[in-house]
Protein backbone atom coordinates (compact mmCIF):
# COMPACT_ATOMS: atom_id res chain seq x y z
CA UNK A 1 0.00 0.00 0.00
CA UNK A 2 1.03 3.44 -0.86
CA UNK A 3 1.58 5.87 1.75
CA UNK A 4 -0.55 9.02 1.26
CA UNK A 5 2.81 11.42 1.15
CA UNK A 6 3.88 9.77 -2.20
CA UNK A 7 6.95 7.35 -3.02
CA UNK A 8 9.69 9.54 -2.57
CA UNK A 9 8.79 11.03 1.02
CA UNK A 10 11.14 10.07 3.59
CA UNK A 11 10.21 7.33 6.11
CA UNK A 12 11.51 8.25 8.79
CA UNK A 13 9.75 11.46 9.07
CA UNK A 14 6.56 11.41 11.40
CA UNK A 15 3.49 10.40 9.73
CA UNK A 16 0.89 12.87 11.38
CA UNK A 17 2.40 16.12 9.70
CA UNK A 18 0.39 17.23 6.88
CA UNK A 19 2.17 17.19 3.54
CA UNK A 20 0.96 19.72 0.84
CA UNK A 21 0.02 17.85 -2.37
CA UNK A 22 2.22 17.83 -5.19
CA UNK A 23 0.57 19.18 -8.11
CA UNK A 24 2.19 18.28 -11.62
CA UNK A 25 4.01 21.12 -13.38
CA UNK A 26 2.53 20.02 -16.30
CA UNK A 27 -1.70 20.68 -15.21
CA UNK A 28 -2.79 23.70 -15.18
CA UNK A 29 -5.13 24.46 -11.84
CA UNK A 30 -8.82 25.11 -12.64
CA UNK A 31 -10.34 28.25 -12.94
CA UNK A 32 -14.08 28.04 -11.09
CA UNK A 33 -16.48 31.14 -11.83
CA UNK A 34 -18.86 31.52 -9.04
CA UNK A 35 -23.15 32.11 -10.60
CA UNK A 36 -24.25 34.92 -7.64
CA UNK A 37 -28.02 36.06 -7.53
CA UNK A 38 -30.80 36.74 -4.88
CA UNK A 39 -33.76 33.97 -6.18
CA UNK A 40 -33.45 30.70 -4.41
CA UNK A 41 -33.72 27.46 -6.30
CA UNK A 42 -36.91 25.84 -7.30
CA UNK A 43 -36.67 23.05 -4.77
CA UNK A 44 -37.89 25.09 -2.05
CA UNK A 45 -41.04 26.23 -3.69
CA UNK A 46 -42.94 23.48 -2.97
CA UNK A 47 -42.20 22.98 0.63
CA UNK A 48 -43.65 26.70 0.77
CA UNK A 49 -46.74 26.10 -0.96
CA UNK A 50 -47.81 23.26 1.39
CA UNK A 51 -46.57 25.39 4.17
CA UNK A 52 -49.28 27.90 2.98
CA UNK A 53 -52.19 25.66 2.41
CA UNK A 54 -51.87 23.81 5.45
CA UNK A 55 -52.07 27.33 7.65
CA UNK A 56 -54.85 28.06 5.07
CA UNK A 57 -56.43 25.13 6.17
CA UNK A 58 -55.66 25.75 9.69
CA UNK A 59 -57.10 29.26 9.36
CA UNK A 60 -60.22 27.10 7.85
CA UNK A 61 -60.75 25.16 10.69
CA UNK A 62 -60.62 27.61 13.20
CA UNK A 63 -63.07 29.71 11.55
CA UNK A 64 -65.37 27.48 11.11
CA UNK A 65 -64.95 25.22 14.35
CA UNK A 66 -68.17 25.76 16.68
CA UNK A 67 -68.35 26.59 20.00
CA UNK A 68 -67.25 23.76 22.40
CA UNK A 69 -70.13 22.98 25.72
CA UNK A 70 -70.00 20.58 28.22
CA UNK A 71 -72.92 18.20 29.48
CA UNK A 72 -72.88 16.61 32.95
CA UNK A 73 -74.82 13.09 32.82
CA UNK A 74 -75.42 10.44 35.54
CA UNK A 75 -73.52 8.13 33.40
CA UNK A 76 -71.75 7.38 29.57
CA UNK A 77 -73.27 4.48 28.74
CA UNK A 78 -73.05 4.35 25.24
CA UNK A 79 -71.12 7.41 24.51
CA UNK A 80 -67.27 6.98 22.37
CA UNK A 81 -65.02 10.23 22.07
CA UNK A 82 -64.14 10.73 18.59
CA UNK A 83 -67.21 8.76 17.30
CA UNK A 84 -70.56 9.41 19.42
CA UNK A 85 -72.55 12.13 17.22
CA UNK A 86 -74.92 15.03 18.56
CA UNK A 87 -77.89 15.04 16.25
CA UNK A 88 -81.12 17.59 15.73
CA UNK A 89 -83.61 16.17 13.99
CA UNK A 90 -81.37 13.46 12.97
CA UNK A 91 -78.80 15.95 11.72
CA UNK A 92 -75.55 15.83 12.60
CA UNK A 93 -74.50 19.18 14.48
CA UNK A 94 -71.43 18.14 16.79
CA UNK A 95 -69.42 15.25 17.93
CA UNK A 96 -68.21 14.20 21.41
CA UNK A 97 -64.77 15.88 21.52
CA UNK A 98 -63.74 13.70 25.33
CA UNK A 99 -65.46 12.07 28.24
CA UNK A 100 -64.19 12.82 32.05
CA UNK A 101 -65.39 12.21 35.10
CA UNK A 102 -66.06 15.12 37.99
CA UNK A 103 -64.33 15.98 40.86
CA UNK A 104 -66.70 14.19 42.51
CA UNK A 105 -66.89 11.54 40.38
CA UNK A 106 -70.57 11.67 41.12
CA UNK A 107 -71.37 12.58 37.37
CA UNK A 108 -70.14 12.08 33.90
CA UNK A 109 -68.43 15.57 32.08
CA UNK A 110 -68.93 15.03 28.08
CA UNK A 111 -67.54 17.73 25.97
CA UNK A 112 -68.88 18.06 22.96
CA UNK A 113 -67.70 20.24 20.06
CA UNK A 114 -70.36 21.38 18.40
CA UNK A 115 -70.12 22.86 14.21
CA UNK A 116 -70.58 26.43 13.17
CA UNK A 117 -74.07 26.39 12.12
CA UNK A 118 -74.64 25.31 15.33
CA UNK A 119 -73.67 28.00 17.33
CA UNK A 120 -77.06 28.98 18.48
CA UNK A 121 -77.80 25.98 20.43
CA UNK A 122 -75.24 27.11 22.94
CA UNK A 123 -78.02 28.98 24.62
CA UNK A 124 -79.32 29.00 28.48
CA UNK A 125 -82.25 26.81 27.75
CA UNK A 126 -80.86 24.21 25.38
CA UNK A 127 -81.63 20.64 26.77
CA UNK A 128 -79.79 17.62 25.68
CA UNK A 129 -80.25 14.05 26.00
CA UNK A 130 -79.04 10.36 25.01
CA UNK A 131 -80.86 8.70 22.80
CA UNK A 132 -80.72 4.82 23.41
CA UNK A 133 -83.31 2.07 23.26
CA UNK A 134 -85.99 2.92 25.88
CA UNK A 135 -89.07 0.50 26.83
CA UNK A 136 -91.81 2.71 29.13
CA UNK A 137 -95.25 3.36 30.10
CA UNK A 138 -95.58 5.36 26.95
CA UNK A 139 -94.15 2.72 24.55
CA UNK A 140 -90.51 1.78 22.97
CA UNK A 141 -88.45 4.37 21.73
CA UNK A 142 -84.75 4.53 20.34
CA UNK A 143 -84.52 1.36 18.05
CA UNK A 144 -82.68 2.99 15.38
CA UNK A 145 -79.30 3.25 17.64
CA UNK A 146 -79.47 -0.68 18.27
CA UNK A 147 -77.65 -0.69 15.03
CA UNK A 148 -76.16 2.67 14.91
CA UNK A 149 -75.07 3.46 18.32
CA UNK A 150 -76.68 6.05 20.82
CA UNK A 151 -75.73 9.76 20.23
CA UNK A 152 -76.92 13.05 22.23
CA UNK A 153 -80.08 14.74 20.83
CA UNK A 154 -80.76 18.27 21.58
CA UNK A 155 -84.16 20.70 22.06
CA UNK A 156 -83.03 23.82 20.64
CA UNK A 157 -83.82 26.61 23.37
CA UNK A 158 -84.83 30.17 22.67
CA UNK A 159 -83.29 32.26 25.00
CA UNK A 160 -80.43 34.42 23.90
CA UNK A 161 -78.33 34.33 26.86
CA UNK A 162 -74.89 31.86 25.93
CA UNK A 163 -74.33 28.98 27.98
CA UNK A 164 -71.39 26.49 27.89
CA UNK A 165 -72.45 24.18 30.48
CA UNK A 166 -75.29 22.00 30.82
CA UNK A 167 -77.28 19.24 32.78
CA UNK A 168 -78.01 17.01 30.27
CA UNK A 169 -81.73 15.18 31.18
CA UNK A 170 -81.68 11.06 31.92
CA UNK A 171 -85.07 10.92 29.72
CA UNK A 172 -86.17 11.94 26.40
CA UNK A 173 -88.58 15.29 27.49
CA UNK A 174 -91.97 14.44 26.61
CA UNK A 175 -92.26 17.89 24.37
CA UNK A 176 -89.94 19.77 22.35
CA UNK A 177 -89.66 23.38 21.77
CA UNK A 178 -90.91 23.34 18.29
CA UNK A 179 -94.06 21.84 18.94
CA UNK A 180 -97.12 23.86 18.87
CA UNK A 181 -99.45 23.83 22.30
CA UNK A 182 -99.51 25.43 25.52
CA UNK A 183 -98.51 24.10 29.36
CA UNK A 184 -100.60 24.61 32.28
CA UNK A 185 -99.62 23.25 36.08
CA UNK A 186 -102.26 21.57 38.18
CA UNK A 187 -101.70 21.17 41.68
CA UNK A 188 -103.37 18.07 43.31
CA UNK A 189 -103.22 15.89 46.71
CA UNK A 190 -101.49 12.74 44.59
CA UNK A 191 -99.55 11.65 41.87
CA UNK A 192 -101.99 8.74 41.34
CA UNK A 193 -100.67 6.26 38.53
CA UNK A 194 -99.60 9.96 36.38
CA UNK A 195 -95.73 9.57 35.01
CA UNK A 196 -94.14 12.09 31.91
CA UNK A 197 -95.75 11.06 29.15
CA UNK A 198 -99.01 10.20 30.46
CA UNK A 199 -101.72 11.31 28.20
CA UNK A 200 -104.47 14.07 28.43
CA UNK A 201 -107.92 13.64 27.37
CA UNK A 202 -110.89 15.67 25.93
CA UNK A 203 -114.18 13.96 25.68
CA UNK A 204 -112.04 10.51 25.21
CA UNK A 205 -109.65 12.22 22.71
CA UNK A 206 -106.09 12.26 23.34
CA UNK A 207 -104.90 16.15 22.98
CA UNK A 208 -101.79 16.44 25.29
CA UNK A 209 -99.45 14.76 27.60
CA UNK A 210 -97.79 15.12 30.96
CA UNK A 211 -94.46 16.89 30.62
CA UNK A 212 -93.07 16.99 34.21
CA UNK A 213 -94.35 16.86 38.18
CA UNK A 214 -92.45 17.74 41.00
CA UNK A 215 -93.13 17.34 45.38
CA UNK A 216 -94.95 20.82 46.78
CA UNK A 217 -92.31 22.07 49.25
CA UNK A 218 -94.39 21.93 52.13
CA UNK A 219 -95.09 17.79 51.33
CA UNK A 220 -98.77 18.65 51.25
CA UNK A 221 -99.52 18.15 47.26
CA UNK A 222 -97.93 17.53 43.86
CA UNK A 223 -97.67 20.09 41.08
CA UNK A 224 -98.15 18.46 37.57
CA UNK A 225 -96.81 20.44 34.25
CA UNK A 226 -98.97 19.43 31.11
CA UNK A 227 -98.78 20.09 27.31
CA UNK A 228 -101.88 20.82 25.64
CA UNK A 229 -101.21 20.30 21.65
CA UNK A 230 -102.45 22.87 19.17
CA UNK A 231 -105.55 22.85 18.36
CA UNK A 232 -106.81 21.51 21.31
CA UNK A 233 -105.20 24.01 23.21
CA UNK A 234 -108.37 26.18 22.30
CA UNK A 235 -110.48 24.02 24.37
CA UNK A 236 -108.85 25.03 27.89
CA UNK A 237 -110.74 27.73 29.22
CA UNK A 238 -110.55 29.43 32.29
CA UNK A 239 -113.64 27.43 33.36
CA UNK A 240 -111.79 23.76 32.66
CA UNK A 241 -111.94 21.25 35.32
CA UNK A 242 -109.46 18.58 35.73
CA UNK A 243 -109.34 15.37 37.41
CA UNK A 244 -107.21 12.09 37.35
CA UNK A 245 -108.26 9.36 34.85
CA UNK A 246 -105.90 7.02 35.61
CA UNK A 247 -106.75 3.53 35.59
CA UNK A 248 -109.82 2.03 36.82
CA UNK A 249 -111.48 4.23 39.83
CA UNK A 250 -113.46 1.70 41.33
CA UNK A 251 -115.22 3.01 44.83
CA UNK A 252 -117.30 0.69 47.32
CA UNK A 253 -119.69 3.52 49.86
CA UNK A 254 -122.44 3.81 51.41
CA UNK A 255 -123.60 4.10 47.44
CA UNK A 256 -122.60 1.13 46.56
CA UNK A 257 -120.04 0.29 43.70
CA UNK A 258 -119.04 3.06 41.30
CA UNK A 259 -116.94 2.28 38.48
CA UNK A 260 -115.18 5.04 36.28
CA UNK A 261 -112.61 4.58 33.63
CA UNK A 262 -111.24 6.87 30.62
CA UNK A 263 -109.87 4.38 28.43
CA UNK A 264 -108.42 1.09 28.46
CA UNK A 265 -104.96 3.19 27.68
CA UNK A 266 -105.52 4.71 31.14
CA UNK A 267 -106.27 1.78 32.54
CA UNK A 268 -102.61 0.72 32.05
CA UNK A 269 -100.74 3.86 31.74
CA UNK A 270 -102.94 6.52 33.40
CA UNK A 271 -104.18 10.03 32.27
CA UNK A 272 -105.46 12.73 32.90
CA UNK A 273 -109.16 14.69 31.15
CA UNK A 274 -109.97 18.15 31.29
CA UNK A 275 -113.56 19.15 30.56
CA UNK A 276 -115.97 22.56 31.04
CA UNK A 277 -118.41 22.02 33.46
CA UNK A 278 -122.22 21.03 32.01
CA UNK A 279 -124.24 23.68 30.59
CA UNK A 280 -121.13 25.72 29.98
CA UNK A 281 -119.29 27.13 27.21
CA UNK A 282 -115.10 26.61 26.87
CA UNK A 283 -115.31 30.47 27.11
CA UNK A 284 -112.29 32.16 27.45
CA UNK A 285 -109.09 31.11 26.47
CA UNK A 286 -107.13 30.24 29.49
CA UNK A 287 -103.59 31.61 29.15
CA UNK A 288 -100.13 29.87 28.85
CA UNK A 289 -98.90 28.82 32.53
CA UNK A 290 -102.46 28.92 33.91
CA UNK A 291 -102.35 27.05 37.37
CA UNK A 292 -105.52 24.84 37.56
CA UNK A 293 -107.03 22.57 40.59
CA UNK A 294 -106.63 18.65 39.64
CA UNK A 295 -109.33 16.78 41.63
CA UNK A 296 -109.22 13.39 42.76
CA UNK A 297 -112.23 12.26 40.40
CA UNK A 298 -114.89 13.49 37.42
CA UNK A 299 -117.76 13.93 40.20
CA UNK A 300 -115.58 15.65 42.39
CA UNK A 301 -114.25 18.30 39.61
CA UNK A 302 -117.64 19.20 38.01
CA UNK A 303 -119.08 19.84 41.67
CA UNK A 304 -119.39 23.65 42.31
CA UNK A 305 -117.13 25.77 44.64
CA UNK A 306 -117.75 25.09 48.24
CA UNK A 307 -116.78 28.03 49.59
CA UNK A 308 -114.83 27.60 53.51
CA UNK A 309 -116.25 24.31 55.23
CA UNK A 310 -117.39 24.44 58.79
CA UNK A 311 -115.63 21.63 61.05
CA UNK A 312 -118.24 19.83 63.13
CA UNK A 313 -118.18 16.77 65.73
CA UNK A 314 -121.00 14.22 66.74
CA UNK A 315 -120.80 12.40 69.44
CA UNK A 316 -122.19 8.84 68.65
CA UNK A 317 -122.64 5.78 71.41
CA UNK A 318 -122.98 3.42 69.15
CA UNK A 319 -120.87 0.71 67.26
CA UNK A 320 -119.37 2.66 64.02
CA UNK A 321 -118.85 -0.11 62.05
CA UNK A 322 -119.05 0.28 58.21
CA UNK A 323 -118.64 4.33 58.64
CA UNK A 324 -115.12 5.28 56.95
CA UNK A 325 -113.54 8.46 56.25
CA UNK A 326 -115.11 9.86 53.17
CA UNK A 327 -118.42 9.10 53.77
CA UNK A 328 -121.16 11.10 52.68
CA UNK A 329 -122.91 14.10 55.27
CA UNK A 330 -126.54 14.67 53.61
CA UNK A 331 -129.03 16.58 54.56
CA UNK A 332 -132.30 15.07 53.05
CA UNK A 333 -130.71 13.72 50.22
CA UNK A 334 -128.52 16.75 49.60
CA UNK A 335 -124.65 15.71 50.02
CA UNK A 336 -123.32 18.78 52.70
CA UNK A 337 -119.97 17.44 53.36
CA UNK A 338 -117.88 14.68 54.14
CA UNK A 339 -116.08 12.47 57.20
CA UNK A 340 -112.76 13.70 57.72
CA UNK A 341 -111.90 11.53 61.22
CA UNK A 342 -113.14 8.92 63.57
CA UNK A 343 -111.96 8.94 66.73
CA UNK A 344 -112.66 7.21 70.39
CA UNK A 345 -112.78 8.74 73.83
CA UNK A 346 -112.72 8.09 77.18
CA UNK A 347 -115.33 9.48 79.57
CA UNK A 348 -113.69 9.01 82.96
CA UNK A 349 -117.05 10.64 84.52
CA UNK A 350 -119.66 8.22 82.61
CA UNK A 351 -117.02 5.88 82.82
CA UNK A 352 -117.58 4.96 78.88
CA UNK A 353 -116.48 5.23 75.74
CA UNK A 354 -118.01 8.06 72.91
CA UNK A 355 -116.95 7.65 69.20
CA UNK A 356 -116.11 11.39 67.88
CA UNK A 357 -116.59 11.82 64.41
CA UNK A 358 -115.23 15.12 62.94
CA UNK A 359 -116.55 16.35 59.19
CA UNK A 360 -115.74 18.94 56.93
CA UNK A 361 -119.73 20.65 56.36
CA UNK A 362 -120.41 22.81 53.19
CA UNK A 363 -123.02 25.34 53.98
CA UNK A 364 -122.68 26.73 50.41
CA UNK A 365 -124.14 23.31 48.77
CA UNK A 366 -127.54 23.80 51.06
CA UNK A 367 -127.32 27.69 50.06
CA UNK A 368 -127.30 27.35 46.31
CA UNK A 369 -130.58 24.81 46.54
CA UNK A 370 -132.47 27.07 48.62
CA UNK A 371 -131.90 30.14 46.03
CA UNK A 372 -129.97 31.71 48.54
CA UNK A 373 -132.56 32.11 50.70
CA UNK A 374 -130.45 31.31 53.63
CA UNK A 375 -128.30 33.61 55.33
CA UNK A 376 -124.56 33.85 54.29
CA UNK A 377 -121.81 31.96 55.81
CA UNK A 378 -120.13 33.32 58.87
CA UNK A 379 -122.90 35.88 59.79
CA UNK A 380 -124.84 36.32 62.95
CA UNK A 381 -128.15 35.44 60.98
CA UNK A 382 -126.68 32.20 60.45
CA UNK A 383 -125.09 31.16 63.86
CA UNK A 384 -129.39 32.14 64.68
CA UNK A 385 -130.73 29.85 62.26
CA UNK A 386 -128.26 26.78 63.11
CA UNK A 387 -129.21 27.73 67.40
CA UNK A 388 -132.88 27.30 66.55
CA UNK A 389 -133.03 24.39 63.94
CA UNK A 390 -131.00 22.46 67.14
CA UNK A 391 -133.58 23.48 69.31
CA UNK A 392 -136.00 22.18 66.86
CA UNK A 393 -134.21 19.33 66.48
CA UNK A 394 -131.42 18.90 64.05
CA UNK A 395 -129.56 16.16 65.16
CA UNK A 396 -126.86 13.86 63.04
CA UNK A 397 -128.16 10.26 62.83
CA UNK A 398 -126.01 7.12 61.35
CA UNK A 399 -128.36 5.70 58.43
CA UNK A 400 -126.91 2.84 56.20
CA UNK A 401 -126.61 3.49 52.47
CA UNK A 402 -126.65 0.25 51.24
CA UNK A 403 -127.97 -3.38 52.77
CA UNK A 404 -125.29 -5.31 51.02
CA UNK A 405 -122.10 -3.66 51.45
CA UNK A 406 -124.00 -2.22 55.09
CA UNK A 407 -121.82 1.11 54.43
CA UNK A 408 -123.05 3.77 57.16
CA UNK A 409 -123.28 8.06 56.63
CA UNK A 410 -124.19 10.56 58.22
CA UNK A 411 -127.79 11.78 57.99
CA UNK A 412 -128.73 15.47 59.30
CA UNK A 413 -132.63 16.12 59.59
CA UNK A 414 -134.95 17.09 61.97
CA UNK A 415 -136.31 15.21 64.68
CA UNK A 416 -139.23 16.77 66.24
CA UNK A 417 -139.78 14.63 69.12
CA UNK A 418 -136.10 14.62 69.86
CA UNK A 419 -134.54 15.37 73.43
CA UNK A 420 -133.98 19.17 74.10
CA UNK A 421 -130.49 20.27 73.02
CA UNK A 422 -128.17 23.36 73.10
CA UNK A 423 -125.41 24.48 70.28
CA UNK A 424 -122.51 26.34 71.51
CA UNK A 425 -121.46 28.31 68.18
CA UNK A 426 -118.03 29.46 69.84
CA UNK A 427 -116.52 25.92 69.41
CA UNK A 428 -114.16 25.12 67.17
CA UNK A 429 -115.42 22.37 66.35
CA UNK A 430 -118.93 22.88 66.87
CA UNK A 431 -120.52 19.84 68.38
CA UNK A 432 -124.01 19.11 67.07
CA UNK A 433 -126.04 16.25 69.03
CA UNK A 434 -127.12 12.84 67.78
CA UNK A 435 -130.37 10.51 67.72
CA UNK A 436 -129.80 6.88 68.07
CA UNK A 437 -130.50 5.18 65.07
CA UNK A 438 -133.91 3.16 64.57
CA UNK A 439 -132.46 -0.34 63.55
CA UNK A 440 -130.19 0.23 67.02
CA UNK A 441 -132.96 1.19 68.82
CA UNK A 442 -135.12 -2.04 67.66
CA UNK A 443 -132.02 -3.95 68.26
CA UNK A 444 -131.77 -3.01 71.88
CA UNK A 445 -135.77 -3.45 71.89
CA UNK A 446 -134.88 -7.43 70.87
CA UNK A 447 -132.51 -7.55 72.89
CA UNK A 448 -134.86 -6.40 75.73
CA UNK A 449 -137.17 -8.82 74.76
CA UNK A 450 -134.52 -11.79 74.29
CA UNK A 451 -133.54 -10.80 78.12
CA UNK A 452 -137.35 -11.39 79.01
CA UNK A 453 -137.80 -14.66 77.13
CA UNK A 454 -133.92 -16.05 78.97
CA UNK A 455 -136.30 -15.52 82.27
CA UNK A 456 -139.04 -17.76 81.02
CA UNK A 457 -138.22 -21.23 82.44
CA UNK A 458 -138.87 -22.92 79.28
CA UNK A 459 -137.77 -26.50 80.60
CA UNK A 460 -139.93 -27.23 83.66
CA UNK A 461 -142.98 -25.29 80.85
CA UNK A 462 -141.46 -28.13 78.78
CA UNK A 463 -141.53 -30.98 81.63
CA UNK A 464 -144.46 -29.86 82.65
CA UNK A 465 -145.57 -30.10 79.10
CA UNK A 466 -144.27 -33.80 78.70
CA UNK A 467 -145.89 -35.14 81.52
CA UNK A 468 -149.16 -33.51 80.39
CA UNK A 469 -148.74 -35.57 77.01
CA UNK A 470 -148.02 -38.62 78.55
CA UNK A 471 -150.99 -38.82 80.65
CA UNK A 472 -153.04 -37.85 77.98
CA UNK A 473 -151.88 -41.00 75.76
CA UNK A 474 -152.26 -42.92 79.08
CA UNK A 475 -156.03 -41.72 79.45
CA UNK A 476 -156.26 -42.20 75.70
CA UNK A 477 -155.37 -45.88 76.16
CA UNK A 478 -158.09 -46.23 79.12
CA UNK A 479 -160.91 -44.90 76.82
CA UNK A 480 -159.64 -47.07 73.66
CA UNK A 481 -159.58 -50.48 76.03
CA UNK A 482 -162.38 -49.59 78.26
CA UNK A 483 -164.73 -46.87 77.50
CA UNK A 484 -165.02 -47.44 74.22
CA UNK A 485 -166.56 -50.83 74.11
CA UNK A 486 -169.23 -49.53 76.39
CA UNK A 487 -169.83 -46.63 74.63
CA UNK A 488 -170.20 -48.78 71.67
CA UNK A 489 -173.20 -51.01 73.40
CA UNK A 490 -174.56 -47.55 74.37
CA UNK A 491 -174.74 -46.44 71.14
CA UNK A 492 -175.95 -49.17 69.80
CA UNK A 493 -179.02 -49.41 72.42
CA UNK A 494 -179.62 -45.62 71.28
CA UNK A 495 -179.50 -46.87 67.69
CA UNK A 496 -182.09 -48.81 68.42
CA UNK A 497 -184.61 -46.70 70.66
CA UNK A 498 -184.16 -43.98 67.76
CA UNK A 499 -185.20 -46.59 65.29
CA UNK A 500 -188.38 -48.24 67.61
CA UNK A 501 -189.37 -44.55 68.31
CA UNK A 502 -189.58 -43.44 64.56
CA UNK A 503 -191.77 -46.84 63.38
CA UNK A 504 -193.66 -45.63 66.19
CA UNK A 505 -194.04 -41.97 65.23
CA UNK A 506 -194.52 -43.16 61.44
CA UNK A 507 -198.40 -41.93 59.92
CA UNK A 508 -199.64 -45.22 59.08
CA UNK A 509 -198.91 -46.50 62.35
CA UNK A 510 -201.90 -46.80 65.59
CA UNK A 511 -200.20 -44.65 68.04
CA UNK A 512 -200.23 -41.92 65.03
CA UNK A 513 -203.68 -42.63 64.91
CA UNK A 514 -204.56 -42.55 68.33
CA UNK A 515 -202.77 -39.18 68.91
CA UNK A 516 -204.45 -37.24 66.07
CA UNK A 517 -208.02 -38.69 67.69
CA UNK A 518 -206.61 -36.91 70.58
CA UNK A 519 -205.84 -34.26 69.23
CA UNK A 520 -209.33 -33.48 67.76
CA UNK A 521 -210.57 -34.07 71.02
CA UNK A 522 -208.43 -31.79 72.45
CA UNK A 523 -208.87 -29.01 69.75
CA UNK A 524 -213.13 -29.11 70.57
CA UNK A 525 -212.47 -28.77 73.95
CA UNK A 526 -210.55 -25.91 73.43
CA UNK A 527 -213.35 -24.62 71.61
CA UNK A 528 -215.72 -25.10 74.31
CA UNK A 529 -213.36 -23.45 77.03
CA UNK A 530 -212.81 -20.91 74.14
CA UNK A 531 -217.25 -20.14 74.16
CA UNK A 532 -217.48 -20.61 77.60
CA UNK A 533 -214.73 -18.14 78.37
CA UNK A 534 -216.63 -15.86 75.77
CA UNK A 535 -220.17 -16.14 77.55
CA UNK A 536 -218.23 -15.25 80.88
CA UNK A 537 -216.56 -12.40 79.60
CA UNK A 538 -220.31 -11.05 78.33
CA UNK A 539 -222.22 -12.52 81.78
CA UNK A 540 -219.87 -12.54 84.24
CA UNK A 541 -223.66 -12.54 86.71
CA UNK A 542 -224.30 -16.00 85.48
CA UNK A 543 -221.29 -17.39 87.39
CA UNK A 544 -224.11 -16.35 90.65
CA UNK A 545 -227.02 -16.61 88.53
CA UNK A 546 -226.41 -19.14 86.50
CA UNK A 547 -227.98 -18.94 82.31
CA UNK A 548 -230.63 -16.88 81.65
CA UNK A 549 -233.86 -19.32 80.80
CA UNK A 550 -232.34 -22.00 83.55
CA UNK A 551 -234.72 -23.11 86.41
CA UNK A 552 -233.92 -22.42 89.69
Amino acid sequence: MTSPQGPNSDPGAPRNEPTRPVVPPDLPEPDIDTKRGWLPSLVWVIPLIAALIGITLVVKTVLERGPTVTISFNTAEGLEPGKTKVKFKDVDIGTVKSIRLSTNLSRVLVEVELTKEAQDFAVKDTRFWVVRPRVGTTGVSGLTTLLSGAYIGVDAGRSKETEHNFVGLETPPAVTGDQKGRRFTLRGESLGSIDIGSPIYYRRVQVGQVVGFSLDKDGTGVTIQVFVSAPYDQYVGTNSRWWHASGVDLRLDSNGFTLNTQSLATVIVGGLAFQSPPGQSVGEQAPDDQTFRLAADESDAMREPDGTPVRVVMNFNQSLRGLSVGASVDFRGIVLGQVTNIGVEYDPKARNFTMPVTMDIYPDRLRRRSRDQLPAQGTPAQHQLLEDLVANGLRGQLRTGNLITSQLYIALDIFPKAPRAKVDISQDPIVLPTMPNTLDELQVQVADIAKKLDAVPFDKIGNNLNDSLQNANKLFDQLNSQVMPQARDTLKAAHDTFTSAQATLQQDSPLQSDVHQAMQELTRTLQSLNALADYLERHPESLLRGKSGDKP
